[in-house]
C-alpha cells in the first residue's frame, strides 16, 4: 500500500494543491491526514490565501482514499465541512509490513508513545518539521512536516510510503 501523508494544511488550498500534485506524481492508495486541516490556530496568524471552504471541497473529492485524525486546531464544527470522519485522536493503518499509528502529535508523540506493539510507526504532524527516526524501543517516528506553514527552517513538505520506504518530499 502506498500512502501519502499530509499534515498541518491550515486552510491553504494552494499548498494542498501542490501537495496533491506531488502525491499524484508518486502514486498513492491512501491519504493519511494528520490533523490541523482547516483552521490556522491563534499562534500562526492567518496564512496567505486562507480558504478553508476550498480545502474542504478538495479533500471531500478524495474522501474514499482518506484516513484522517484531528489536530489541536481542529474542532467539531470542522467535521461538518467534511464527508469523511476526522475527529478521532488516532487511527491505525495497516500497510503490510508496517502498521501506522496515525495521530497529530499533541497527544501522542515520541515522549508519550502509544502502547508498544500496537504499531511499528508513529506518524504525526504538529511540529511542522519533517522528521524520521527510530526510538530505542524500536518504534519509528515519522513526521511529514507541514503542507502550508513549515517551521524550523524546513520547506513545505509531505510524507510518502511506497510500500517499503518512508520518505519526505518538498512541495
Amino acid at each position: 500500500m502506498r500512502i501519502l501523508f499530509l499534515s498541518d494544511i491550515h486552510g491553504v488550498p494552494s499548498a494542498l494543491e501542490a501537495a496533491l500534485k506531488t502525491g499524484e506524481s508518486l502514486g498513492y492508495d491512501k491519504i493519511a491526514l494528520l490533523g490541523d486541516l482547516l483552521y490556522h490556530g491563534p499562534r500562526n496568524g492567518v496564512p496567505n490565501f486562507y480558504d478553508p471552504v476550498a480545502v474542504a471541497k478538495m479533500l471531500n473529492s478524495l474522501k474514499d482514499r482518506i484516513v484522517a485524525i484531528r489536530g489541536n486546531c481542529d474542532a467539531e464544527v470542522d467535521q461538518m465541512m467534511f464527508e469523511f470522519p476526522m475527529m478521532g485522536d488516532y487511527a491505525l493503518l495497516d500497510a503490510g509490513e508496517e502498521t501506522f499509528f496515525l495521530t497529530h502529535g499533541h497527544l501522542w508523540n515520541e515522549y508519550r508513545v502509544p502502547p508498544i506493539g500496537i504499531a511499528s510507526v508513529l506518524a504525526h504532524g504538529h511540529t511542522h518539521i519533517p522528521e524520521f527516526k527510530t526510538l530505542e524501543c524500536g518504534l519509528k517516528i515519522f513526521n511529514p512536516g507541514s503542507v502550508s506553514l513549515p517551521k524550523g527552517g524546513s520547506n513545505r513538505s509531505i510524507g510518502y510510503f511506497d510500500g517499503e520506504t518512508l520518505r519526505h518530499f518538498a512541495i
